[in-house]
């Protein structure tokens, strides 16, 4: 091997990262508007933030930290400080809300969308940046807030194409959640790291099944892959305490609600979380949301830590095949919850906020694999191909796109340096629907040939020969080059 080719680069994406071509950004575009459109019906408006924050801003590492990496990509600016790429799109909200707190109207409800980053062990289904897409009410304590939130994200998922019946908008409290906690005696700052690994261990229930949850209740749990992780430790009855809550007080309409008030030992916190959830069941029910959309399930977590109040999750019901047949089940596209303290971190009072975000990218595949008609192929056209065949008259190609262009229609030169055959493939690849053609005999007489590159392909498909295909020429014909720019336009009208 020469050491020239030792020393080229491999070409290859980081892991946990992708690249997105056309058709995909097209259909995440279309799903954009989408999720946009039902926001703004609920009366969000558009906001947007850095992907870069200052660390300390991003609320999740500990002061002593050398390297606040853990979880996010962190780098220092040429000031020693710490910046990071953001977690996530809500505590640069936070962050905003704080900075322009005087001005802002309150309740303040905006909506932002983009890329986030997570530094985190990659694999199916988990990406180092994936795109998101928030809506927020900050300065809201009502449980109206929350209930609105929660069929806001309903009739987003139905106006994607999720049928009802396909999803549901399940919602759980972390004041439940710690009053369960107290039940168990995991209450106090000494627990908090505790705490947060018997919360991880319930969000995993609908990927590793009560087993896979009671393993990382307890001992800890080993993956497929060999890694260990490392449980919370909790003893039996505390474990059957929590599992008896995340899987047998399910919330089935027209029979008895759950016993949260015997399962939370009438802890005081509990009670009030309990309270607020069924608030927010009464009035979706109001609304006309039912439990078929919008219902409570205990086992609902929510892996961030500083939600306080209830949490949702949209989740999709439905089972489907990925490429090779294998049955997929997606889950959860989407979720949030309340964060009354988020926002405190930066004011000497507490401002009360709640809010959902969609995982763009995961909905997007969910999408793709049901049909629906938002991210369905639609083959979109590319540009009019003017082919280059004389390399002394390019200014005369050159006017031709620019004609075209200033009449609105989409059009470019063939910058190549191939031949006719290579250039009509080149127009093929570009999904082009016509080429121009003109040769030295077309410009001696001031015409030029245009090429129905789709009705081409419908006629040629019903020709068997050369013979044929030579004497009917299909879809190509001859115009005075004067008359260009109406024949092209009149062509595409055809096309539809």
């Amino acid at each position: 091997m020469s050491d020239e080719k030792k020393s080229k680069i491999e070409a290859r994406s980081p892991r946990g990262l992708a690249d997105r071509d056309a058709a995909e950004l097209a259909a995440t575009g279309r799903m954009i508007d989408v999720i946009r459109s039902v926001y703004e019906l609920y009366g969000f408006e558009a906001l947007e933030t850095p992907a870069i924050e200052y660390t300390d801003a991003l609320g999740k590492f500990l002061p002593d930290q050398d390297r606040p990496n853990e979880g996010v990509f962190s780098f220092q600016d040429d000031d020693e400080q710490w910046l990071s790429l953001r977690y996530d799109l809500t505590a640069p909200l936070a962050r905003y809300v704080a900075q322009n707190f005087d001005r802002l109207p309150k309740p303040f409800r905006s909506y932002r969308f983009g890329n986030v980053y997570r530094n985190e062990k990659p694999g199916p289904g988990r990406f180092r940046q994936f795109m998101q897409f928030d809506a927020d009410t900050v300065g809201a304590a009502s449980p109206a807030a929350d209930a609105e939130i929660c069929m806001m994200a309903a009739d987003t998922l139905e106006r994607l194409g999720i049928p009802r019946g396909d999803y549901v908008i399940k919602i759980n409290s972390r004041k439940v959640l710690d009053g369960v906690m107290k039940a168990i005696g995991l209450e106090g700052d000494e627990n908090a790291g505790r705490r947060l690994t018997v919360l991880r261990a319930i969000d995993k229930m609908d990927r590793l099944g009560p087993e896979g949850v009671r393993l990382l209740l307890g001992p800890g749990r080993k993956d497929e892959s060999g890694d260990f992780t490392k449980g919370a430790g909790l003893a039996d009855d505390a474990v059957a305490t929590i599992l008896s809550f995340t899987l047998g007080g399910q919330y089935k309409d027209g029979e008895p609600r759950f016993g949260l008030f015997e399962l939370l030992g009438r802890s005081n916190v509990g009670a009030e979380g309990a309270e607020e959830l069924l608030e927010i069941e009464d009035l979706v029910r109001d609304a006309g949301f039912g439990p078929d959309r919008i219902r409570i399930d205990p086992s609902i977590v929510r892996g961030l830590e500083y939600y306080t109040g209830p949490v949702f999750e949209a989740d999709l019901t439905f089972e489907t095949k990925d490429e090779k047949g294998h049955p997929v089940r997606f889950g959860s596209v989407g979720g949030g919850g309340r964060y009354d303290g988020l926002i405190g971190r930066f004011r000497s009072e507490s401002t009360p906020a709640t809010g959902f975000s969609i995982g763009v990218s995961r909905l997007y595949a969910a999408l793709k694999l049901v049909g629906s008609p938002v991210v369905s192929a639609v083959t979109r056209l590319g540009p009019v191909v003017v082919l280059a065949l004389d390399r002394d008259h390019i200014a005369d190609y050159q006017r031709m796109v620019a004609a075209l262009r200033n009449a609105g229609v989409s059009a470019e030169l063939y910058l190549g340096s191939s031949g006719m055959k290579a250039q009509m493939k080149y127009a093929d690849k570009r999904n082009s629907p016509a080429v121009v053609i003109q040769g030295s005999d077309e410009r001696a007489k001031g015409e030029v040939q245009i090429k129905d590159l789709i009705e081409g392909a419908r006629a040629s498909a019903a020709i068997s020969t050369n013979e044929e295909w030579k004497s009917a020429r299909p879809a190509q014909f001859s115009a005075p080059e004067s008359e260009l720019v109406g024949e092209i336009k009149a062509l595409l009208a055809r096309q539809g």
